[in-house]
């Protein structure tokens, strides 16, 4: 984006009247905090910038300079108040908030690339890190050290992992990549996570299986799943959106859908419910 805009807007008997603040030129990225009154954005420099919404105006609280490289992707922990960073400079911290300050811990991500996206897991105890090393870093917290240590997700991986994102069983995870393929694979971890129940995918597991792989011709630039996970969508550069419907119990009861759209390559998707989904792009 050239520039990013919040837009709080109060109906008038007369007409709709917006006010518009504009935070930085650019912006690389952003994250909401869970009660939608704090945002944390990256002004595509290696600082992160955290504001809190008072009324109509955003009052600056903390600078974050941790990074030494634009900071590529944030994440935020609606229930345990803690943020997820990662950054062209190869690094990612999990970041917490003790005695009125944020504090970085160390994440081991063992990557020699950038990093491209990063999200927190539905229980907030995991999370993933894509990147340009044809892989995906699983962290999860070693409190003996007080480090994120990781876990490597690769196999068939063929270029940089651009987009990921997890399903709410906590441990199905699809990945985007400028591989032109859509990947559901397993990110399970032993003595963290629960045994899932059957899915489309499949009822055995274990980490780093391959679930399935979906072709889209294209870098596929954003995945996200439905909030029940039944749905998994995905948009790529060749201007395509696919659903996959997996809401079936049965192993490999999967259907998709392909959409071409006329206009400019969308850039991100939100489900709206269940049943709506929007995105957002270059037009």
């Amino acid at each position: 984006a050239e520039y990013m805009g919040l837009y709080l807007v109060k109906q008038t008997k007369s007409a709709m009247a917006a006010h518009i603040t504009r935070l930085a030129v650019c912006i690389s990225c952003h994250a909401w905090n869970g009660d939608q009154t704090q945002i944390t954005l990256c002004p595509n420099t290696n600082e992160i910038h955290i504001y809190k919404r008072e009324g109509t105006e955003f009052n600056l609280l903390y600078t974050l300079a941790e990074h030494d490289s634009v900071v590529t992707s944030i994440d935020a922990c609606p229930k345990r108040n803690m943020l997820l960073s990662c950054s062209q400079d190869r690094n990612a911290y999990g970041w917490k908030f003790e005695n009125n300050q944020w504090k970085p811990t160390l994440v081991i991500l063992r990557i020699n690339r950038a990093a491209t996206n990063c999200a927190w897991s539905p229980n907030e105890d995991k999370f993933a890190v894509a990147s340009g090393s044809k892989l995906v870093s699983v962290c999860y917290y070693e409190e003996d050290n007080d480090w994120w240590v990781s876990k490597h997700l690769k196999k068939d991986i063929e270029s940089t992992v651009l987009s990921v994102a997890w399903h709410p069983n906590n441990v199905l995870l699809a990945l985007g990549g400028s591989d032109g393929y859509c990947r559901v694979v397993s990110a399970w971890v032993k003595n963290l996570d629960q045994k899932p129940g059957p899915t489309a995918f499949g009822s055995k597991l274990p980490f780093a299986i391959d679930l399935g792989a979906y072709t889209a011709g294209a870098w596929v630039v954003a995945v996200k799943w439905s909030p029940s996970g039944n749905q998994l969508a995905y948009a790529s550069h060749n201007r395509s959106l696919t659903i996959i419907n997996c809401s079936s119990q049965q192993e490999g009861n999967i259907h998709q859908q392909t959409v071409k759209f006329s206009y400019l390559p969308l850039r991100d998707l939100m489900w709206l419910t269940e049943y709506r989904l929007g995105g957002g792009g270059h037009e």
